[in-house]
């Protein structure tokens, strides 16, 4: 049987990344990962059949949605390492813990984040470290 969000949320916390739970999160990111490889698969589509344009106003038209495809294929292109990389947690048992403190990242943010290496805290330490760099 697996576990709805709802009853993964009221969870006790010394259940987490049980079996159930860990077998929830592996479906959803091989739910993600299919999902991915669809959109990449559509756009792709989109990208190889343009449409006939009879006016500048189809071409300029035709010509964003082809740039929006081409970055949401990169988006898309660059996730679906981070989804192999939490596959591979799972099945080391690492899976839903910090990388960096070894704190759990809790359900609710993997949730949010399936692909989450860092617990909120540190990903917030890092992302003020970032800006710290760059200014």
């Amino acid at each position: 049987m697996t576990l709805t969000k709802d009853e993964l949320l009221k969870a006790p916390a010394d259940e987490y990344m049980n079996e159930a739970q860990l077998a929830f999160f592996r479906q959803l990111l091989e739910d993600l990962r299919q999902e991915t490889m669809d959109n990449i698969e559509a756009a792709k589509q989109q990208l190889a059949s343009p449409p006939e344009m009879n006016d500048e106003a189809d071409r300029a038209s035709y010509e964003e949605e082809s740039r929006l495809a081409l970055r949401i294929v990169d988006r898309e292109r660059r996730l679906l390492p981070k989804i192999d990389a939490a596959m591979k947690r799972i099945a080391n048992g690492d899976y839903g813990y910090c990388l960096e403190s070894g704190e759990p990242i809790g359900i609710p943010r993997l949730l949010a984040r399936p692909t989450a290496e860092l617990c909120a805290e540190v990903k917030t330490l890092n992302e003020q470290k970032e800006l710290n760099f760059r200014h």
